[in-house]
């Protein structure tokens, strides 16, 4: 028998921001229990949260979305840490009828460690990440030197209010 867990475990672990949001339902306590559940993922830490923030949807319809950015230590790989994420996304009842639907939950892979990554199931660092202020302002948050003055005055036109 081979011990898998010696073998993942010796991969040594990864900085990694996962943006989160929801606009249905409770999605000030979806959020909240995302984080929670992200610190409980296998072979993952989560160091620390944003701030819950208040955004309007963005090239999508729908109510505000609540969002946050969480940073993890993880031995997973990046594939695996998606994989997971999705998990959580399906046990609060994401569903995916077209894109950008409203949602009870959204986990985004924004970055893994210093990993570029360009498959057809990931694309790391997120592609995106740099033109949403809901992701660029929790991010700055906790991790200001992953977020330039630039980039967030390119997002200043977008509504977002952090929330108490």
């Amino acid at each position: 028998m081979i011990n898998t867990m010696h073998t993942t475990a010796a991969r040594p672990p990864v900085s990694a921001w996962v943006g989160l949001g929801a606009n249905l339902g409770d999605a000030r306590a979806s959020v909240l229990a995302a984080i929670e559940a992200l610190g409980r993922l296998p072979r993952t830490q989560l160091l620390r949260a944003s701030s819950l923030y208040r955004s309007a949807p963005w090239q999508a319809e729908g109510a505000d979305f609540i969002n946050a950015v969480a940073e993890l230590h993880t031995h997973l790989s990046a594939p695996d840490l998606l994989q997971e994420l999705q998990a959580l996304e399906q046990a609060a009842g994401r569903a995916r009828p077209y894109r950008n639907a409203p949602r009870t939950l959204d986990l985004d892979l924004l970055a893994y460690g210093a990993a570029r990554i360009e498959s057809a199931r990931l694309t790391l660092p997120h592609p995106r990440l740099h033109e949403r202020a809901f992701v660029l302002w929790p991010l700055a948050e906790i991790a200001p030197e992953r977020v330039s003055a630039a980039a967030l005055e390119r997002v200043a036109g977008q509504r977002i209010e952090r929330l108490g």
